[in-house]
């Protein structure tokens, strides 16, 4: 919040200053939630290690440990759902809502001081964005190291290795060096130059690049001091392979992301020569856009999945009781650890961008110049293309992560009941009926979201409307709006609509999982309510991906072509193509920052329930 009035600020001064400041604000803030991340899974299993007297004669083995952290992972999809939830009702309810009426109905500028909902919006900015952005990736990182502990304690074991120790802290290790190498590019960002003319998102992207740079060598030593193995010693460059494979996926996500919501290629262009012609076209153009996008990224994750599998079951690693290779599901984590390796440095350029959106709502609620509005419109525009990335990228560690996690509950299955547990079969009819009732419940889900965003936003058009009627003076500076009102509204709307959705998230898997343990036990059929929770979270990741990708990419893109059209392309701010835009931008508002980042959450907590919850599911 200190940083959106220094930004401000700072932007009288020179765009390259405001971009360093909000950039290492946004820094601050996603280098401590990857901390508290990696603290709280190390401290947990520091105070295990002691309880269960691991290590020790009669003790618990180091393998089975990770298993007593999955309800951790609970918790963090737990409460990164509702503040993804509440915060993007909030944030957008109040957003919708100051558009509908400031912008189309009295034609005042976006965030003037005279707009009644103009607080809420800006408070949203921060309550939608950063914190909901940070409790999102908390939850991924949390997620990907707890399976991927568990994946490593499980392959250790089959292998039969002397030691597990280096691969089931090896996640650990990726994300304290996470912290390290994201800090260096964020301070390689100086505020030397002046050059008006320079790109902020290049600018950006150079800083990725250095944290990339660095993370590549960081991630191979890393591979060679904890996953290297005697009887195997080249298993560790494999490794090695698989984490550079998931840096590359990152990259191409963060390229995809920008080509489909930047102003500077042609999606976004179509979209905003499609406004010309009126709302329904600029609404069919932008749900094209969304569809298309996602075709790209699946690609991408299925590659990823797919040769990070077959590299990492090339390693050399054994099951020692059938002799097959084991190091298949391994070197997916790995992959997942080096797509999220960055991840620091990716949720600061997602942080930036409410921040860069709140300061230009601060310069023009204090009637600063027009070319300190320029620079923060510049910033702002380059802050949803920043929030579009982090999203996909988002959403690609969550496809990664949940792929894992299912992986972590078959095992977890095959643990408990000491059968094996390999294969679902979909040809079951109440597996693949297991597997419907997923997809139905992110498209529920999603609904739920979008609904909540539009009840609320009315309300909130209701009592902007009430107040310039009643108080005219407010339109000519003589009256100040009641902000404090839009506010209660926006907040006692957002925890009211949000209990929908969250009960649906967290009741949908246990209810599929009990139902069916008892028909499989009413006609013989062995653990079936263990497979049509399989086969749920096998449709759910799949429909929740694509939904994500589709919502996230239309809403980002949807938002800069309001923004393309605003640098006085197609008429310019006020023009017949403008309010067509901005109808747009408000249908994209719950997409991008309501329903798209609540589904990456919901995707990975129906896998941690189902891991938490599995005993439940068991004969």
């Amino acid at each position: 919040v200190r940083a959106n009035v220094r930004v401000a600020g700072a932007a009288r001064r020179s765009a390259r200053e405001a971009l360093q400041i909000a950039l290492r604000a946004g820094g601050f803030a996603a280098i401590v939630v990857v901390s508290m991340t990696v603290l709280g899974v190390s401290v947990l299993f520091t105070v295990f290690s002691y309880i269960f007297d691991v290590g020790r004669p009669g003790g618990m083995s180091i393998t089975e440990l990770p298993l007593m952290l999955v309800g951790y992972g609970f918790g963090a999809s737990f409460v990164a759902l509702f503040a993804q939830l509440g915060g993007g009702i909030f944030t957008k309810a109040a957003d919708v809502g100051a558009d509908l009426v400031g912008k189309i109905e009295v034609g005042i500028p976006e965030d003037d001081p005279r707009n009644p909902a103009v607080i809420a919006d800006l408070v949203g900015d921060n309550v939608g964005d950063c914190s909901a952005r940070g409790a999102d990736l908390f939850e991924s990182i949390a997620a990907e190291v707890i399976s991927a502990m568990i994946l490593g304690g499980t392959m250790a074991k089959k292998a039969n290795l002397p030691d597990a120790t280096g691969f089931i802290m090896f996640p650990l290790v990726v994300h304290a060096l996470d912290c390290l190498v994201s800090a260096a590019g964020i301070m390689s960002i100086g505020g030397g130059t002046r050059n008006s003319k320079e790109d902020p998102y290049d600018v950006l992207k150079g800083g990725y690049k250095v944290a990339m740079g660095l993370s590549v060598i960081g991630f191979g030593v890393s591979t060679r001091v904890m996953l290297w193995v005697e009887n195997v010693p080249n298993a560790w460059l494999h490794f090695y392979g698989c984490g550079i494979i998931g840096m590359v996926c990152a990259y191409a996500f963060v390229f995809i992301a920008q080509y489909y919501t930047d102003y500077k290629y042609p999606p976004v262009r179509i979209i905003a020569e499609a406004s010309t012609t009126g709302h329904g076209t600029n609404i069919i153009a932008g749900v094209g856009v969304g569809m298309e996008s996602t075709a790209a990224p699946v690609l991408v994750i299925s590659t990823a999945i797919i040769s990070a599998f077959w590299v990492g079951q090339s390693a050399g690693l054994t099951d020692a009781t059938t002799g097959l290779p084991t190091g298949g599901l391994f070197g997916t984590a790995v992959a997942t650890m080096g797509m999220l390796s960055t991840a620091a440095y990716v949720l600061t350029m997602d942080v930036f961008g409410p921040i860069a959106d709140n300061a230009g709502g601060i310069v023009e609620m204090s009637d600063q110049p027009e070319s300190v509005r320029e620079i923060t419109d510049m910033l702002d525009s380059v802050g949803n293309t920043t929030k579009a990335t982090t999203k996909g990228y988002a959403i690609g560690s969550a496809a990664l992560a949940s792929f894992l996690l299912f992986s972590a509950y078959m095992d977890e299955v095959e643990s408990f009941t000491g059968k094996p547990f390999k294969v679902v079969d979909i040809a079951v009819p109440e597996v693949f009926v297991g597997g419907l009732l997923g997809s139905m419940i992110v498209y529920l889900f999603t609904a739920y979201a979008c609904t909540a965003v539009g009840r609320s936003a009315q309300e909130v058009v209701t009592e902007v409307r009430r107040q310039f009627k009643e108080r005219p003076g407010i339109m000519t500076r003589e009256e100040k709006p009641d902000y404090s009102r839009c506010v209660s509204i926006v907040a006692a709307s957002a925890l009211r609509e949000m209990i929908k959705p969250g009960v649906l998230a967290v009741s949908g898997p246990i209810a599929v999982g009990v139902l069916f343990r008892y028909v499989g036990m009413a006609t013989g059929q062995e653990l079936l309510g263990a497979k049509a929770v399989a086969g749920m979270l096998m449709f759910a990741t799949v429909a929740g991906v694509l939904m994500a990708l589709f919502l996230n990419t239309a809403g980002g893109a949807w938002d800069n072509a309001k923004k393309y059209i605003e640098t006085g392309h197609y008429g310019g701010k006020g023009s017949d193509a403008h309010k067509a835009a901005v109808t747009g931008d408000t249908v994209g508002d719950p997409f991008k920052d309501t329903a798209g980042p609540s589904i990456h959450v919901l995707i990975k907590m129906l896998a941690t329930i189902t891991l938490v919850m599995a005993p439940m599911f068991l004969d």
